[in-house]
């Protein structure tokens, strides 16, 4: 299949997937629960390219996994929920309010823009966007199917940002003693 005149390779693609959803007896049954384990297959896959430097394979897996994108927000477009453009759209509203030091109005404590106030910024933003999809806590975002020991890490480094990390063992047990106690003080204090 040739491209039409003046098709972009992203709107060719689009095509192709239409044309697939239609057409393929597989792609046509396929939902976002039979289609999810491949987009996180594809993500592995880009990220073994890159570990191994094969910047050809970094390509062709960043086709896949731009594929399974095109195949979602086509099936999300099938079901009138959203799409493409939708996501592009969200996902560039993102950036820029993520990143106000670049797009828009930025005020630092001291001056100059540092990581220290950048990061500060980013944590306060992804709190609003928890607190307005109803998550409160610091951890709620953290998803649950990530691998275990990537979730442990993730959430490691999320108390780590609110005074959960300690050089020494020795502290750890303090906090957890403390904890304990805050623990049967509310369970005692609280009627069966």
């Amino acid at each position: 299949m040739s491209s039409e005149p003046n098709e972009t390779p992203l709107l060719r693609l689009q095509r192709i997937m239409l044309s697939l959803r239609k057409e393929c007896s597989w792609d046509s049954k396929q939902d976002f629960a039979s289609i999810a384990p491949y987009a996180i297959e594809e993500a592995y896959e880009l990220v073994d390219a890159i570990e191994r430097g094969d910047m050809d394979d970094v390509r062709n897996e960043l086709g896949d996994l731009l594929f399974q994108v095109i195949f979602h927000a086509c099936m999300a477009s099938e079901a009138d929920l959203f799409n493409f453009d939708d996501i592009a759209t969200t996902i560039a509203d993102k950036m820029e309010r993520r990143h106000p030091h670049i797009f828009g109005k930025h005020i630092f404590d001291k001056g100059a823009p540092d990581n220290r106030n950048n990061n500060h910024e980013w944590e306060d933003m992804k709190q609003a966007e928890r607190a307005a999809k109803s998550q409160t806590g610091l951890l709620d975002d953290v998803p649950r199917p990530l691998p275990a020991l990537t979730r442990a890490v993730k959430l490691q480094k999320r108390a780590a940002r609110v005074g959960f990390d300690w050089a020494d063992a020795a502290p750890i047990f303090a906090k957890l003693d403390e904890e304990i106690a805050e623990l049967k003080a509310e369970m005692s204090a609280t009627p069966d």
